[in-house]
This record gives C-alpha cells, structure tokens and sequence, in this order.
C-alpha cells in the first residue's frame, strides 16, 4: 500500500486511461483508496473485470484515439490521467501518440478538466530531441501537447521504474539471473536514476491535488545513481547468486541489443529496443520540484537495495498485481472468438478433444487454470519450445513470458503466447493467441461434472485463417495434432486424477505435475 498524505477533494472523479497496463492497473486502487471516484477508459472492458478493484470503478469503453469515446469518457472529470504509449516500432507510432494526445488534450478542456497527469520518459538535459531516440522524443512530444492544451498539465518524467513486473525489473532480474558471464552493450557504463514504482504511484495520487496554477515537468528519482551495471551487480548480491562477469561491446547497437534482451528475457524484442534505446543516453534528475507539491515521507523515496529487495520477495511470494505483459502488444490480434451467423461464408477449422476424467471438475479445473508458466502445456515440450523460438524470431512475444500469478488466472492475463479472453470459473478458459500467425487462433478448456465423482475434459483449438497462407499453415501443422493435442487433453486428464491421489480426496491440497519431461514451460499485493 502507497502511503497517501492529505485527503482528495471530495466528489472528485478521476478518468484513468491505460487501466489494463502495468502503472494504470495499480494506480487504480491507489486512488480508490485516497477517496476518489474513478473511471476507466479500455478498448476491452471485459479484460478488467477479474481485477479486484472492478466493481468499485465505472468502466466505459473507448480509445484515446476517438474523439467521441474521449469526450464521454471525460463528462463530469476533474482529473484525467494520461497512461497510454504505442510501444510499437512502425513507421508511424509517433504520428500515432501525437494525434492520441492531440485528441485528448482537446476532449479534456472542452469538459473543462481540472487537470492531466502524464507519466512520460525522463530525457537526457544536454541532448536536443530531435538527437534523441524515437520513442523519447515521442514521450516528450506528448508531453508539451498535454502542457499546451490550456488545462493544467503535471508531467512525471521518471527513468527506469523498479518494482515486481515491471519490464525494466525484468530485463534486469533475467539478464542477472540467467547470465553468470555477459557480454554487454556499452550502455551498461552509462548512469541512470531509477524510482520504486510504489514512490512513481505515490506522485501520481498526490499530483491530483496540485494548485491550478501548476503547469510542468517534474523529475522523479529515487536517492540512487547508478549505472546499469552497478543495478546488475546489486541484483546478484541481493538474491545472493555469484558475482557476474561483465564484459561491455560498443559493437552492439540498440536492434542488437533488442535482439539480446529478447534471447535472454522474457521481454520481446519489439518492447526491448524501446527500453535499450533509453539506457543510451544518462538519465538523471535535474531537479527534485516535486517534493514541494507531494511531500516525501520518511524513507521515501525508496533506495534501490530496499526497492529491488521488495520487488524480488513480490515476485518469490507470487504477489505481483500487474506486469509488464498485462497490456497488449501492438499488432497482437484482438478480435474475440467468431461466432458462427458473424463468420458464415469463411474457414473456420477446429482440433476438438475430449477425455473422461476419473475425479471431479474442481480438481480438473485446478490443473486448467494452472497451465501455462512453469506448469508447461502437458504435451511435446520441444513442439511447444520451437514454436516459442520461431515466434520470437520473427518477432513476436515467444514462449517465455509466463504467468502473472502462478495458480490464478483473470481475463485479460498474458499466458505465454497466449492471453485470458474469457474465463467460467469452475468450468471454461478460453485463451486467445498472440504469436504470430497467418491468421487468428483460440484455444478453449472444459471442466465438466459426469457422474457423480467424474468430470469430462474438453479442448478445443480454433483457427481462422487469413488467405492462402493462413490455410496452408493449418494443413502443414495438422499431422502433429495428434501429438500436441491429443498428448494435451491425456496429460491434463493424468494431472488432475494425480492431484487427486496427492492430495485429500478431492485435489484441494495440491496439483502434482504429470511428469517434468513432459510439460515443458516457460517462466515463473502490496506494491514493489
């Protein structure tokens, strides 16, 4: 919990945008807490409803992109919070945030705003945007429009942000972890100034209380300058693993870079080039404004030993609220599952499976919910491993991003190369994919009763292919079905009848893995 000073102007409703992501999903609860009203703007308002904090918000549906979605979303608002980005690397991602903010700077004065908060990137103070990388100077591009607009503006511009999930922390704790010998890109010598996300969300909540004449940048930092290095050699003392051998290349540029981090993290190269291009250049406050506005508590804001040590036990204790991959990718597919009267005319193939389980649906449905992560998928690991590989290798989000939560899932969870679009608690888990495909593809799992002590499995896997390509890829996959699938819907059926035996009669102690050589796998509340 952020410690909250002052009480929040009472009735005040606050628009956040972004909800769904890594800040806007803690920034929430954060305000609920401080007494405001909130409002959430989501293109897919289905993906917030298992956050525990939904039913205390109103949700609208809308994009920061469509005007007339903006102006309803900011009826009646006083503060309006300002979270999205295009992470993407396209030719026109800045023409894209430009305009979004263009939008939004416009739609917040015509419904006479109080304020915008936006959390933009912190820049280097001797290097003129138009040096700067694209994605920097597209955060900074934004934030002059938000100041410009003729509402009062506070912009946080903040370095590298450490906290349980966070892409920054992950890409540290991963290249730390996995890497006992690292050739590095050169910006590892380069010195940053990095912030806890429970300080970043602190000066979120306060900004909503600045004077009206307040119209700015503020810098945020924790106490600590360091180089990226020196963040690495820290990470390996604090989870007490062997000194790191570092050694730098000048050679790798930030594509290189992006491709490194993405070969040895779970965080895809499209997201790493972002994070890679920013640690080129020396991030450091210049200023510390901000504490006259939201004053710091004692021992705040974090150092980043106690920030880092706090993230890493959130990620042991499996209590990380929201991710980096909690907001989708740029490009990944989006359309919900094809209902038969709305796709009639087009291909819709399907591998359909179904198992008798020899316990009941609530032990099946433990191993269900449970799939994915460091569980595996039940079938072919080096299928599933190679399909992680190639995914990346064109690009895309791969095999490695895990689970949030390592028993829990809710819709709108990253899961591997899949995402939760809808979940039947007890009985259905529909996964939509998000690898790159010539075409859309959804897998679905049923936990059904049978008897009096049984329970059905079904599995279902969709595609809907785009053009010729898209069918040829699902007849040149078809042969292994058998394999994947079909090995899929034994070892789930296996895996619950065994947590049955393993635990007290009806699976309530525990879900046993089948056997490790057949699962394969991928990776692994109070704010860190």
């Amino acid at each position: 919990m952020v410690t909250h000073t002052g009480t929040a102007f009472t009735g005040e409703r606050c628009l956040v945008t972004g909800p769904g992501g890594y800040i806007g999903g803690r920034l929430v609860p954060e305000l609920l807490d401080a007494g405001y009203t909130v409002r959430c703007l989501a293109r897919t308002p289905a993906h917030l409803r298992d956050h525990l904090w939904a039913d205390r918000v109103d949700v609208v549906r809308g994009d920061v992109t469509d005007a007339d979605s903006m102006r309803a979303a900011l009826r009646d608002v006083q503060v309006a919070y300002y979270l999205v980005h295009s992470m993407s690397s396209g030719r026109d991602f800045e023409e894209t945030d430009r305009r979004a903010a263009r939008i939004f700077a416009a739609e917040a004065r015509a419904a006479r705003v109080r304020r915008i908060v936006y959390l933009g990137g912190l820049t280097p103070a001797d290097i003129p945007d138009e040096q700067l990388s694209r994605h920097l100077r597209s955060r900074a591009e934004v934030g002059r429009i938000l100041l410009e607009s003729g509402v009062p503006t506070t912009v946080l511009r903040a370095a590298v942000v450490i906290g349980s999930g966070s892409a920054s922390f992950e890409m540290l704790r991963y290249l730390t972890e996995r890497l006992p010998v690292m050739v590095t890109p050169s910006w590892v010598s380069t010195r940053v100034q990095p912030i806890a996300v429970r300080d970043v969300l602190r000066y979120l909540v306060g900004s909503a209380r600045m004077p009206r004449d307040v119209n700015r940048t503020f810098d945020i930092g924790g106490p600590d300058i360091l180089t990226y290095r020196q963040m690495m050699e820290r990470y390996a003392t604090i989870a007490s693993l062997p000194r790191r051998l570092i050694l730098p290349v000048p050679m790798l540029t930030p594509r290189l870079s992006s491709h490194w981090i993405g070969l040895v993290t779970p965080v895809p190269s499209a997201l790493a080039r972002p994070l890679a291009e920013s640690l080129r250049y020396e991030v450091v406050c210049t200023e510390h404004d901000i504490a006259h506005y939201v004053p710091d508590p004692p021992g705040c804001p974090a150092p980043f030993g106690p920030a880092l040590a706090l993230a890493l036990k959130r990620v042991r204790d499996a209590q990380v609220v929201t991710r980096w991959s909690s907001a989708a990718l740029p490009g990944a597919p989006s359309d919900p599952l094809p209902t038969d009267p709305n796709w009639a005319g087009g291909s819709l193939y399907t591998d359909e499976r179904e198992r008798d389980v020899a316990t009941g649906p609530e032990a099946l449905w433990r191993v269900i919910e449970g799939i994915g992560g460091e569980n595996g998928w039940y079938s072919f690991p080096l299928a599933w491993c190679l399909r992680g590989w190639f995914d990346r290798l064109v690009g895309g989000v791969g095999l490695r991003r895990g689970r949030r939560d390592a028993a829990r899932l809710r819709v709108g969870d990253a899961l591997d190369f899949w995402r939760v679009e809808e979940i039947e608690r007890g009985s259905m888990l529909r996964l939509r994919a998000e690898m790159r495909l010539p075409g859309l593809a959804w897998l679905e799992m049923y936990a059904e009763k049978d008897g009096d002590a049984g329970s059905r499995y079904r599995q279902r896997a969709l595609f809907y292919p785009r053009g010729l390509t898209g069918q040829l890829y699902w007849w040149s996959v078809a042969p292994f079905h058998a394999v994947v699938f079909g090995g899929m819907a034994r070892r789930i059926a296996l895996a619950a009848e065994q947590s049955t035996c393993a635990g007290d009669g009806d699976g309530r102690n525990r879900t046993v893995a089948v056997d490790a050589t057949v699962t394969g796998g991928g990776e692994g509340r109070p704010h860190a």
